[in-house]
């Protein structure tokens, strides 16, 4: 989900502050929204290049101005910016794949032809390698993050400012046990998670840290502060309370003023703790609204909004390879015989790597580093590729969605090859971007 969070106004009036108990009860109806699963989202970072110069950064202006061309279509998706100029196109939710893709293919095409007009293309890749690191959006919320990140070294930054993803929302599921039920599409989305890392990673590194990682995006992600990334809530029990707890112990980022002052917080109190004792002399008690954005600032592999956001997906390259993660995640949480086979492959995943935080267990750091060359991972994502392409047809995927994840199939899972894997490939001109 895109990160940019509007401004709030000059001034607004008090709120009432919460309790702790209120605060947990908020939790729980804010991010498990429980009901048969019917609706799909996806929301697609691209990195914006120069269409004729593409290994180039582009001027402030210029990504301003591709910004304000792709706000000012009639689209069925929200436009947003994150913090170093990725173009986020976020889906409404859809009752059915074909609904999901068909809206996103277009207003994909107009987004690109009005780019062109400007010599610019969208790119489909999961780190941008072009550097120094530029913070395009100056606001109070990216000021805040980006102090905070600093803390722990470069990286926050670079996911700020140079990552790209797929991110696939799913509903949380039934209340009631069983391979629909939230509990088990909980568990499925973090077992699963290492699968999808490894079977769509597209941001190869060449040097630096991560040097030889297929997934440099992970890597990033792995080296921001703990307590924001790497929540792994215990997976065998309620979900509701486990992520409460989770949420209510991690710092608070931030503390958002409403009179033009800077968003700051005492370093290593966390929301319960400002819920329990104010937090620090002379800083106000927490509301709700408080708490709700304090949600926003968390960013797990899989975040419950009401809904799952899966967020450890690269950005793909190519046309139409964003749809190939959409549909195969619809497939293997909204289809119950799909879904089964992928909750006993990627459990019997973790029981040979062990259990540990996500995206630093072993198991998602084979994922990052090795992609599919990991044998084990080869075997779990050729398995769900394949129940994933049975299931197709009895979501009603279209005959284009059903070709795409095959081609996909054939020419990465089968063979053991990630989009990493690709030799590098000149990036897209004007001429050849041209609908």
């Amino acid at each position: 989900m895109s990160q940019e969070s509007p401004a709030p106004p000059a001034a607004r009036p008090p709120a009432l502050a919460i309790t702790e108990t209120e605060a947990e009860d908020l939790v729980h109806g804010i991010c498990f929204k429980t009901g048969p699963p019917r609706l799909l989202g996806a929301e697609l970072e691209w990195l914006v290049l120069d269409a004729e110069r593409p290994g180039q950064p582009l001027p402030p202006e210029r990504l301003r101005a591709a910004h304000a061309a792709a706000r000012a279509l009639p689209l069925h998706s929200r436009v947003t910016v994150e913090p170093g100029g990725q173009l986020e196109l976020s889906s409404a939710p859809a009752t059915s794949l074909s609904g999901c893709v068909d809206s996103l293919q277009d207003d994909l095409t107009a987004v690109r032809a009005a780019l062109l007009t400007q010599g610019l293309v969208l790119h489909g890749h999961g780190h941008d390698s072009r550097r120094p690191y530029r913070r395009l959006l100056a606001s109070p919320r990216y000021d805040a993050m980006e102090a905070y990140f600093d803390r722990t070294g470069p990286a926050g930054r670079a996911m700020m400012c140079a990552s790209a993803s797929v991110q696939v929302c799913v509903d949380a599921g039934h209340e009631e046990p069983g391979i629909l039920g939230h509990g088990r599409r909980w568990r499925l989305a973090h077992l699963l998670g290492a699968v999808l890392v490894a079977a769509f990673a597209n941001s190869p590194a060449h040097e630096g840290p991560y040097a030889g990682w297929r997934c440099a995006r992970q890597g990033t992600w792995a080296d921001i502060d703990v307590g924001r990334r790497a929540l792994a809530p215990p997976l065998d029990g309620p979900p509701r309370d486990s992520w409460t707890r989770q949420a209510l112990d991690t710092e608070v980022m931030c503390v958002r003023s409403y009179d033009g002052e800077p968003w700051t917080m005492p370093r290593g109190i966390t929301f319960r703790d400002w819920l329990r004792t104010g937090g620090h002399p002379g800083l106000r008690r927490p509301t709700a609204e408080d708490l709700d954005y304090h949600l926003t600032t968390l960013f797990p592999p899989v975040r419950p909004r009401g809904h799952l956001e899966l967020r450890m997906i690269d950005a793909q390259p190519g046309d139409d390879g964003w749809l190939v993660p959409v549909a195969v995640v619809h497939a293997l949480f909204d289809d119950a015989e799909a879904a089964e086979t992928a909750y006993r492959v990627a459990k019997g995943l973790a029981d040979t790597y062990g259990s540990g935080p996500a995206p630093h267990n072993p198991l998602w750091m084979s994922a990052a580093r090795r992609g599919l060359s990991d044998p084990e991972l080869r075997a779990a994502a050729k398995a769900c590729f394949r129940a994933a392409a049975e299931a197709l047809p009895r979501l009603g995927a279209s005959a284009h969605v059903r070709e795409t994840v095959g081609a996909f199939s054939e020419r990465y899972v089968l063979r053991g090859r990630s989009p990493a894997d690709d030799p590098p490939q000149p990036r897209p001109t004007a001429r050849e971007a041209r609908p």
